[in-house]
């Protein structure tokens, strides 16, 4: 490899998991920046023979894995292993669904008819479906989910594509590799159906590697609680439509026993008049708006179901329709608890709005117990591993909540200098991060730092709303001063275009909140300063996190130093390695809240992070971007 360095750090790591697999235990590994952990777990990985679960934090590392990392490691090793890629049905397109789709006609733009030609054509010459190949049509394009499948609507063995399906083949592809790339949403989802006892999607592996390990605490949670959606209502109604038309057009007519249906929906949605609400079910009012519709919802689920056990036997389609309506009932049922004391205690029922939806869940307070349980049974070694697991080199925060035991766990610093490759400033006279107009004086106080650096900045927020005030002053600012840097801003592209044009543009300022906080990876001096305007303190009004906060308390726990502060640090150390990310790049990490400073908490933050050379001096700063090698 091409500007390869021995790193001794990477190689004790290769070691420790070798180890592990060995001895089949578990391993949590958290890495520094640079050690290379990638190869430090593929080496031994592909070595030690058996089969290997790789699970990454997302799609895109889950894609370099396969298409890069592992074929040059597998090569330079010439080991004989074979390997899949294994994505969520979501992203495979589906024959059935495509057909039904083409031959409906009716689509909501001339932008989806075009789209649906491209993955017309798509189909007949992929070997995989996997949408992320066509480049053409946009990941998120409102036509994915007319022709992929989803869990609901999936016909399996029955499906008249059932040959030639792909995500069928995926699995199959997956059940004879060596070595399987996930993502921790699939292999969650997995647990859960095996949970369920309905399937294994995962083949049985001798090893388990998550990569990106910090994300597996709230994808777990995610998937060990249940979610029921007015989308799922709608998505019902527009299928039932859909086969009715095809198979039992004598029945019914058809839109005019699906309107109450939508009708209903529409209406639970609308209980809640604003967007972006998360809410407890113990904060609603008993006379609230959400109850009665709740119960229409139900009635207009069991007055279909019936008519469609009256069609079932003319089509699977419409049996799995029925089938879909009595789940859906049953999911909204056991959400809507009149009695708030009957909930389960380790439970915690929420409601969250968007603009279009509403998701009713059931979140898990701890999901250690299940994992735990779903780690047991057949001896395997699993591996952890990320940047970012401790605080000051202890596990405990991470392992507590996976129900790991975190003797096992070790740490390797990152081997980048970091005390003469960056600075740490923490500005002096900021407000309380609680002001008014808080986010107005971090503009103020990184705009002399911009212009010292010549753009080529992250400025990170751990909201959505400061991240629109922070842009609209900047757009201000920099045209007031005769500043000429472009001014990216999350939500005026998809990630990874915002990322490519900072790059190519070499001289840009990008405003982003938690989707550039991690996974982002910006070599050399396009990114010379990364800015962070809060300390990540989760909202307090999170309703799962005020829940758990709660059932700590009651325990005799401190929530703010066992769970707030742990969290917080781990995600700030997310954010900070943003900025160095090879042994030639040199910036300054600017976090703009004083709290780091004047709480007593600040020193166990700061001294979490990298050994970052540390100031409080504007010109320290200023000075640090006159030194040659940071000229643009």
């Amino acid at each position: 490899m091409p500007g390869y360095r021995a790193r001794s750090g990477q190689l004790e790591m290769a070691q420790a998991i070798a180890h592990a697999i060995e001895e089949q235990t578990t391993l949590i590994a958290e890495a520094g920046t640079g050690t290379g952990k990638t190869f430090a777990y593929l080496v031994p990985a592909l070595l030690w023979g058996g089969k290997v679960i790789v699970s990454t934090g997302t799609k895109t590392l889950q894609d370099q894995l396969f298409r890069k990392d592992i074929p040059t490691v597998r090569a330079a090793l010439g080991a004989p292993v074979t390997v899949a890629l294994l994505k969520g049905r979501s992203n495979y397109v589906c024959h059935y669904h495509l057909a039904r789709t083409q031959a409906d006609g009716r689509l909501s733009s001339r932008q989806d008819v075009s789209y649906l030609r491209h993955i017309g054509r798509f189909v007949k010459s992929s070997r995989t479906g996997d949408k992320s190949e066509l480049n053409q049509v946009p990941e998120n394009a409102s036509v994915w989910p007319l022709v992929t499948s989803t869990r609901d609507n999936c016909l399996g063995s029955d499906c008249p594509n059932y040959r030639e399906c792909f995500v069928m083949q995926a699995r199959r592809e997956a059940q004879q590799a060596d070595v399987v790339v996930v993502n921790h949403h699939l292999f969650f989802a997995d647990l859960m159906l095996r949970e369920e006892g309905i399937s294994d999607l995962l083949p049985a592996a001798n090893t388990v590697i998550f990569d990106e390990a910090h994300q597996l605490p709230e994808t777990a949670t995610l998937f060990f609680g249940q979610t029921v959606s007015t989308t799922q209502l709608l998505e019902l109604a527009r299928d039932t439509l859909a086969e009715g038309h095809t198979h039992a057009r004598d029945a019914a007519q058809w839109p005019d026993v699906l309107a109450p249906l939508e009708r209903a929906a529409r209406d639970l949605r609308l209980a809640f008049p604003q967007d972006n609400v998360r809410l407890n079910a113990r904060q609603l009012a008993p006379s609230s708006a959400l109850f009665p519709a709740l119960k229409k919802a139900r009635e207009e689920l069991k007055t279909l179901a019936a008519l469609l056990e009256s069609q079932a036997e003319r089509a699977e389609t419409l049996e799995q329709c029925w089938r879909r309506a009595q789940e859906l009932e049953r999911q909204l049922a056991a959400w809507d608890v009149s009695d708030n004391g009957a909930d389960d205690p380790e439970t915690i029922r929420w409601v969250e709005a968007y603009s279009h939806s509403l998701q009713l869940h059931r979140t898990p307070l701890s999901v250690a117990e299940t994992f735990t349980r779903q780690r047991e049974g057949q001896p395997r070694a699993w591996i952890f591993t990320s940047a970012t697991l401790a605080v000051k080199q202890d596990f405990a925060h991470f392992a507590d909540q996976l129900g790991l035991d975190h003797d096992r766990a070790r740490c390797w610093p990152s081997p980048f200098d970091y005390a003469q490759q960056a600075l740490l400033y923490v500005p002096q006279n900021m407000p309380d991060p609680m002001a008014q107009d808080y986010t107005d004086k971090v503009v103020e106080a990184v705009l002399p730092v911009i212009r010292a650096s010549g753009g080529r900045a992250f400025l990170l927020c751990t909201t959505l709303r400061a991240v629109r005030r922070a842009a609209e002053r900047l757009t201000d600012c920099l045209k007031e001063q005769g500043l000429d840097f472009p001014l990216l801003v999350q939500g005026e592209g998809s990630r990874s275009d915002l990322l490519e044009r900072f790059r190519t543009l070499g001289n840009a300022v990008l405003v982003g909140s938690q989707s550039f906080w991690e996974g982002v990876d910006v070599r050399g001096k396009a990114l010379s300063v990364v800015i962070i305007d809060k300390l990540p303190f989760a909202p307090p009004d999170d309703p799962v996190l005020a829940a758990r906060l709660d059932a700590l308390a009651r325990l005799g726990g401190n929530p703010f130093m066992d769970y707030q502060l742990p969290s917080a640090v781990i995600n700030l150390k997310q954010g900070a390695g943003r900025l160095i990310r090879d042994e030639t790049d040199r910036g300054v990490l600017m976090i703009c809240d004083p709290r780091l400073i004047t709480k007593p908490y600040g020193k166990r933050i700061w001294q979490s992070l990298p050994a970052f050379k540390r100031t409080r001096e504007e010109a320290e700063v200023l000075a640090f971007f006159d030194e040659p090698h940071l000229s643009s």
